[in-house]
């Protein structure tokens, strides 16, 4: 697999956009939106990269917990 593919990257970005906090994705020394499908596919993120998510706002606590929940579950695919 060259990266996440668009399943799992429409899942995620539709969860990050439901909050109001700004909400970035790092993984191998970048940062994106998190709310970007694009920018989140162009990563190239492969199963077992480490990744981790950094939001500032209302609700970044939430947030950073329900994306981690997500990627946890492996988005029900792998």
């Amino acid at each position: 697999m060259a990266g996440i593919h668009a399943r799992p990257a429409s899942i995620m970005v539709q969860k990050a956009s439901l909050f109001k906090s700004k909400i970035q994705l790092r993984a191998k020394g970048k940062a994106v939106d998190a709310k970007s499908i694009l920018m989140t596919m162009a990563m190239g993120l492969v199963k077992g990269t480490e990744v981790t998510f950094v939001a500032d706002g209302p609700d970044a606590q939430e947030a950073v917990t329900e994306l981690k929940n997500l990627v946890d579950s492996k988005f029900g695919e792998w």
